[in-house]
């Protein structure tokens, strides 16, 4: 049998998706991820604005407060406190407000003090870590109803495996599970950062808060520990 010399092989069907046609393959669960990462990104960006105005863990603004206090005594280290208002300042001026109160006194103030500014900080971290939560399950539900849709497909076809029939089912189960995956990584690993900077805002508290006390109690700074600074929280991390 002599073929045709013009006749031509068809060309094969071009298989790359857009990026586009991939998230609609993962059809509506796709959307309420695409959602839930519009959602962590905007919790982000609003903790991330509110953690840098109010200079969590500055140490320079604490070494400003102790010169002020070992140079000018209370009256000069609550000024400095009043002229810089973020929520180290709050919580070392409830404290300097009680120094002629006894320790146990100004102790609590200062806890109070310190306990509003953590939650205050930490107010809208939960909606992060709900989403780096919710999102893999989400992206577990897609690829299980992709897997039942691509069987229910083999099952309508009697036995006839058609790639094609199947592969709709099985993009929904990858696309879903990767998608799930994109959102929920990024929220955890913000939900952790901003919640390391609100833990380090206690540490450092605390810290230039004893040694307010020991400038008021000896009259002399005692000898200095070192704040926590970003170098020490990576040196844990790594440990």
């Amino acid at each position: 049998m002599i073929q045709n010399p013009t006749s031509t092989p068809e060309a094969p069907v071009a298989a790359d998706q857009s990026f586009l046609e991939m998230l609609q393959a993962g059809g509506y669960i796709v959307y309420i991820l695409l959602g839930l990462s519009v959602v962590a990104l905007a919790f982000s960006v609003e903790r991330f604005l509110r953690l840098r105005g109010s200079s969590v863990g500055t140490n320079r603004f604490g070494n400003r407060v102790l010169d002020a206090m070992e140079t000018g005594g209370v009256e000069a280290a609550s000024q400095v406190c009043r002229d810089e208002d973020n929520s180290m300042s709050r919580v070392l001026l409830a404290g300097l407000r009680r120094s002629e109160f006894p320790l146990t006194e100004r102790d609590k103030a200062v806890e109070d003090a310190g306990m509003r500014e953590y939650r205050t900080l930490s107010q809208n971290l939960r909606p992060l870590m709900v989403v780096s939560v919710i999102s893999p399950l989400l992206g577990l539900l897609g690829t299980v109803w992709g897997m039942i849709t691509a069987f229910q497909d083999l099952a309508a076809s009697e036995g006839r495996a058609d790639p094609e029939m199947l592969a709709g089912g099985i993009s929904m189960a990858l696309t879903t599970t990767a998608v799930g995956l994109a959102v929920a990584i990024p929220a955890q690993a913000s939900y952790y950062w901003f919640k390391s900077r609100t833990d380090k805002f206690v540490r450092n508290v605390e810290h230039y808060y004893y040694e307010l006390n020991d400038i008021l109690v000896h009259g002399v700074q005692a000898e200095p520990v070192p704040a926590v600074t970003e170098q020490d929280d990576e040196e844990v991390a790594a440990a």
